[in-house]
Parts: C-alpha cells; structure tokens; sequence
C-alpha cells in the first residue's frame, strides 16, 4: 500500500486501532502553512529585536476562528519557558495573556500575575500590581507580550479605553519589549483610538482562504497528511475542494473541524479515505447558513 500522502508520523499513526486513530484525529493539530509561517518568521524576528527606548509592536487580526490564537499558542511553544540553571528564576521569554473583558487596568495585571503564579491581592492599586508586574516580568526575562482578544477595550468607555491603551504603552516603554495585539477585525478599531499607540503596530491580517488559491489547495494537502486514513482523498481537487470551501466559507478552524469529522467517519465507515458522499452525509452547517438561520429566530 502506498502511503505517500501521509508525512511519515501520521503513517506511524496507521498502526493504531480505529478508536486510538479517532482519538488522534479529534485533538487539535498543527498545520504548517505559508501565511502562518511568514507570522512565525516575523514573531521571531520581533522577539530578538534588540532594547530601544521605541519598540515595534504587531497587531495580528482576522476572522474568528481563522486561525490567530492557535498561531500565537504555537509560537509560544516554541519559545517555552525553562529552569534556566544559571539564573535565580525560571526563564519565559514570551508571556500570553488574554485581555479582559472590560479594559480595566488591575483585571489586565491581575491576568499577568494568575499567569506567572504570583500571590497578589486582589484589593491592592492597579500601581502596587504594575510595579509587582514589571518586577517579575524582568526577573523572569520576557521579552514579548502578547494579547489576546484585544477588541474587548471596546467594551469600556471611552475613558477606560483611553486609560487601558496607556497600560500598553507603560508595559511597553518600561520593559522595553514589542507588544503583540491579537483580535478581531474590531482590534484594529481598538488600537486606532490612541494615535500614538496605533503608530507603533504594523498590520498584519489573516484574511480568509479563497477558492482556487494555490495556497487553498496546499493547504488542503497538508491537512491531509496528517489524517491517519488508509487511503488517499486528493481533498485538493475540484469536487472536494470546492465542497469543502462551500461547507467552511473559507475559515481554517471550521476546515479543521469538519475535515476531523469526516476523516473519523471515513475510518467508521471502512472507506479510509474522505469523499464527496461522506460531507454530504456529514450533519454541519456552514457559518455563513448559521448566521441566518439566528437571524430568522431573532427576526432580523
């Protein structure tokens, strides 16, 4: 039997029994693609940038379930924290926070320090847990921040928005470290009410995938090696191609997630490969139809 297209860890994974197989297809997985890739080049060169007194920052934004968070989780993993034998504390060069939901200086600290496992009173001014934050965060050696669901600044007032926005430029300017703003088109809506601020952050968008892109098509192929399926289900032509985008309007997550139902009903069913008849069979509804279906319900 050929295997050719399967990386050779995921024919590896052939070896296990159908169940262990559905298990391996339903955890989250990593696939390595152009756009992702020149992100992870530009996240690195970010965090070797050297100290100066006016660090760049990158604002990452697109669609939900497109792909942003996953891509910064995988960047942390590949700068993960360590013992670092030689120092006094451990090492974390790259510290991921989710924004709160409210732009609310002390919640944003209270985060940074839960993160860090650092004791911290919860009553105490947002000053004493800035200083406890820039303290550890110098001891342990960040040298990226990045933030997650950034749009929720829009959900204060324009005085909370104001005030959350010069907590970033202080994390910033004090520690001398890029900031990395990840969100929803509305991130950027975000990061333009402070004018100084928004100088700083080069755009860098991840649009949704189109049809008859080539990088559409490779990315198809990538996700297919590495589905542990007996046999070949060329997902990059026309038909399933077509099928697929049709099914996922374009969003990398909700391809993810169909493409790990319909490889686990290709094992169940004995086929070992995904065809057309299996997405048809499959019980989704593309974002796209769930939007209006909502609408109907609520009457818009």
């Amino acid at each position: 039997m050929s295997l050719e297209h399967l990386t050779p860890k995921t024919r590896e994974l052939l070896k296990l029994d159908d169940e262990e197989r559905i298990r391996v297809i339903r955890a989250s997985r990593w696939v390595g693609y152009p756009r992702a890739k020149k992100l992870l080049a530009k996240l690195n060169e970010l965090l070797d940038y050297p100290r100066t007194d006016r660090m760049p920052n990158l604002l990452i934004i697109g669609d939900t379930n497109n792909g942003k968070t996953m891509l910064v989780k995988r960047f942390c993993n590949m700068h993960p924290a360590s013992d670092n034998p030689e120092g006094y504390s451990v090492s974390l060069p790259v510290l991921y926070v989710e924004c709160p939901p409210k732009p609310d200086e002390g919640r944003l600290y209270d985060e940074i320090l839960g993160k860090l496992y650092q004791k911290f009173k919860e009553r105490d001014n947002a000053g004493k847990k800035q200083s406890q934050v820039l303290k550890v965060c110098e001891t342990i050696g960040v040298k990226m921040i990045i933030l997650d669901e950034v749009q929720h600044i829009l959900a204060g007032s324009h005085n909370q928005q104001r005030l959350f926005l010069n907590v970033l430029k202080t994390l910033g300017n004090k520690l001398k470290v890029p900031i990395v703003a990840v969100g929803i088109r509305e991130a950027f809506n975000a990061i333009q009410t402070d004018a100084q601020l928004a100088n700083r952050f080069e755009l860098a968008p991840l649009p949704r995938w189109r049809l008859g892109d080539e990088d559409y098509e490779r990315l198809l192929a990538s996700f297919e090696a590495l589905l542990p399926l007996n046999q070949p289900s060329y997902l990059y032509e026309n038909q399933l191609a077509n099928k697929l985008f049709s099914m996922t309007d374009g969003y990398i997550g909700e391809l993810a997630r169909v493409l790990s139902k319909a490889a686990e009903e290709a094992i169940r069913s004995g086929e070992e490969r995904i065809t057309l008849k299996i997405l048809k069979q499959l019980d989704w509804v593309a974002p796209s139809e769930r939007k209006r279906q909502m609408d109907r319900i609520l009457g818009i």
